[in-house]
C-alpha cells in the first residue's frame, strides 16, 4: 500500500509541475497580450487626435499630438520643464507626506477610541464637506504666496482620503484577533503593530493610491490661484494666452507623473501585502 501511495506521488508530482508551468505561462501570454492591446490603444487615441487636429477640429482648440510633443521636447532641452516641474513635485510630496502622516495617525487613534470619533464626528464631516478649492484662498492669506500655500492645499487633499481609510480599515478589524492578543499578554503597542495595522494595511494603502492624484492636484490648484512657477503656472499662464498647445503639454507631463507614481505604488502594495499570496 505504500509503495503505491509512494508511486501515485511520484507521478502526481511532474503533473502538478505541468499545470503549473501552463498556468505561468498562459499569465505571461496574457499580460504580454495586455501590453498590446495598450500601445494599440495609445496609438490609436494618436492617430485619431492627428486626423481630428485641423480636419474636424480648430488647431486652436485641441492643436496636434506633433506641436505638443515639440513643446515637451523644446521645454526639456531649454530646462523649462525640469525647473517648474520639480517645484511642483516638491509641493506634492510635501503636502502628500504631511496629509499621509496626519491623517493616518488620526485614523489609528479615532478607529481605536470610539468616544473620540463620536465626538468629533459632526466637526470632521462638515469640514470634509467643504470644496477643497475653497480653501485655498485662505491658505494663500495663512501661508502666503509661496510654496508653502500649495503645501498646505496638497496635504489638506490627501489628509482626508488618508484619514477615512484608515479608521475604516481600523473599525473593521475582527475584535477576536484583538482579545487574543491581549489574553497572550500584549500590550496596546502589540496590539497596534501586530493587528491593527496589518489589517488595515490594505485600507491605508488604497488611500495611498488614491491621494497620489489629488495631491498633484491640490499642488496644481495652489499654482492656478497664485504663483509664478511649476506645472500649474505654466498651464495658467498658457490658457491666458490661448496657447493650447502648452496647456496640453503641462496636462501630459501631469498625467505622466501621476501615472509613474501609481506604478510604484502599485509595486509598493504588492511587497507590503505580499502576506496575502
Amino acid at each position: 500500500m505504500s509503495g503505491a501511495a509512494d508511486e501515485a506521488a511520484a507521478i502526481g508530482g511532474p503533473v502538478r509541475t505541468a499545470r503549473v508551468e501552463a498556468a505561468e505561462a498562459a499569465a505571461g501570454q496574457r499580460k504580454l497580450w495586455i501590453i498590446v492591446l495598450r500601445v494599440l490603444v495609445g496609438v490609436g487615441f494618436l492617430a485619431l487626435w492627428h486626423h481630428a487636429s485641423g480636419n474636424w477640429i480648430d488647431t486652436m482648440l485641441i492643436s496636434s499630438p506633433e506641436a505638443v510633443g515639440l513643446r515637451l521636447w523644446r521645454w526639456l532641452i531649454d530646462g523649462t520643464l525640469w525647473n517648474h516641474l520639480s517645484i511642483t513635485l516638491y509641493a506634492t510630496a510635501w503636502g502628500f507626506g504631511i496629509g499621509c502622516i496626519v491623517g493616518f495617525s488620526l485614523g489609528l487613534l479615532f478607529g481605536r477610541y470610539t468616544l473620540i470619533a463620536e465626538v468629533f464626528d459632526p466637526y470632521i464631516t462638515a469640514i470634509y464637506s467643504i470644496p477643497k478649492i475653497a480653501l485655498a484662498p485662505l491658505f494663500i492669506i495663512w501661508f502666503g504666496i509661496g510654496i508653502e500655500s500649495k503645501v498646505a492645499v496638497s496635504a489638506a487633499i490627501v489628509f482626508f482620503v488618508i484619514f477615512l481609510n484608515t479608521y475604516s480599515g481600523v473599525r473593521e478589524v475582527n475584535p477576536i484577533y484583538v482579545h487574543v492578543t491581549r489574553i497572550m499578554g500584549g500590550g496596546e503597542a502589540d496590539v497596534l503593530r501586530h493587528v491593527i495595522v496589518p489589517s488595515a494595511a490594505s485600507w491605508v494603502i488604497t488611500g495611498l493610491k488614491v491621494s497620489v492624484p489629488y495631491a498633484l492636484v491640490g499642488t496644481v490648484i495652489g499654482e492656478f490661484m497664485s504663483s509664478n512657477r511649476g506645472i500649474g503656472f505654466l498651464i495658467n499662464q498658457a490658457t491666458g494666452l490661448f496657447n493650447t498647445t502648452s496647456v496640453y503639454a503641462g496636462i501630459i507631463v501631469l498625467a505622466f507623473v501621476g501615472a509613474v507614481i501609481n506604478a510604484a505604488l502599485k509595486h509598493i502594495e504588492a511587497y507590503v501585502l505580499r502576506w496575502r499570496g
